[in-house]
């Protein structure tokens, strides 16, 4: 219930001028910050999703920041983004003269415990929350590529990919599958079908004969491409490796929160699991896997237990919220 006030702000940090909207309680002296970092989806900080949520939480009494992640609204994962996050919690740090938590959602919530294993960045940030966050970029590429999800216990097991994983996937390297004239024409024409526009098609007019063949099977015939598909992990292994939490999180010394959606198609639950394997164990604070979300979202169904698991988790979310400590002078 707490009033607050929407502000667009740009801050200039060591990797370029970084663009971002403050949500700001207008009735606390000394508010909890938080840095709410959007998924993979071209509306970045303008998705409604992200409004109610960082409107939610401001309204609990959070100061938010959510932070402009342009190759990740480009439907790019990359290592850049990870210096973003940090700037980001770095900049909301300095200004709050304190640390700050940093919630990631989707790809967006692997990439910010990268950053937070980081010393530059790991001093400003005083938790983490991935909610349907990823541990192996590969294993998940994986996933899109063969429906078949692998446990940290080394069980497999078979599971519908959502068709978004797989062009995601190819959107980022399409020099592997189109010629060199097509890739302009085949990249303009994917991200209008990832952007649900309606002139993907016509674009795709330009492609080539063989050109239109590629796009009509990543379209619509993506187990005809299993193994190009599963090829991409082997040709951009030292690429995915970068932007993966697996075996990189020794130097986190921040308190971690795990959530994730029980049947995700996105990013599997599993991968959840496995963080929390990864996650040095005294950093852990809480890992939950729900059957009311939808990899970020709220399933249409949900229990009045499952409510009760959530209201938990955000709850001791909100209480670290308002135990950050002061930066060291």
């Amino acid at each position: 219930n707490h009033p607050f006030k929407e502000e667009d702000g740009y801050a200039l940090t060591p990797h370029g001028t970084l663009r971002y909207r403050t949500y700001t309680p207008q009735d606390m002296q000394n508010p909890g910050g938080v840095v709410l970092l959007h998924g993979v989806h071209h509306l970045g900080i303008e998705d409604p999703r992200m409004w109610a949520l960082a409107r939610a939480l401001a309204g609990a009494g959070v100061l938010v920041m959510t932070p402009e992640l342009q190759d990740l609204a480009d439907y790019r994962v990359t290592t850049r983004t990870i210096d973003v996050i940090g700037d980001s919690a770095v900049a909301l740090s300095t200004r709050m003269r304190r640390r700050v938590g940093v919630l990631g959602l989707s790809f967006a919530g692997g990439l910010a415990l990268l950053a937070a294993n980081r010393k530059e960045f790991g001093d400003s940030i005083g938790f983490v929350v991935a909610i349907g966050a990823h541990d192996d970029m590969g294993r998940v590429a994986r996933f899109f590529a063969a429906n078949v999800i692998t446990r940290p216990d080394g069980m497999e097991t078979p599971l519908q990919a959502h068709e978004y994983g797989a062009l995601v996937l190819a959107y980022s390297h399409l020099e592997d599958f189109f010629s060199a004239p097509d890739v302009p024409i085949a990249r303009e024409s994917l991200r209008q079908w990832l952007w649900e526009q309606p002139d993907a098609m016509k674009t795709a007019a330009a492609l080539s004969p063989a050109g239109k063949k590629e796009l009509d099977l990543l379209l619509h015939h993506r187990d005809q491409l299993r193994e190009p598909l599963l090829r991409e992990i082997t040709l951009h292994k030292d690429e995915m490796d970068a932007v993966s939490p697996h075996g990189h999180l020794a130097q986190v010394h921040t308190e971690v929160f795990l959530l994730h959606g029980a049947g995700d198609t996105i990013i599997p639950s599993s991968e959840t699991l496995w963080l929390a394997k990864d996650v040095p164990a005294a950093e852990l604070k809480a890992s939950l896997v729900s059957p009311a979300l939808v990899h970020v979202d709220m399933g249409d169904k949900v229990t009045w237990q499952q409510q009760w698991q959530l209201v938990d988790f955000m709850a001791q979310v909100l209480d670290a919220t308002e135990k950050l400590p002061a930066l060291q002078s």
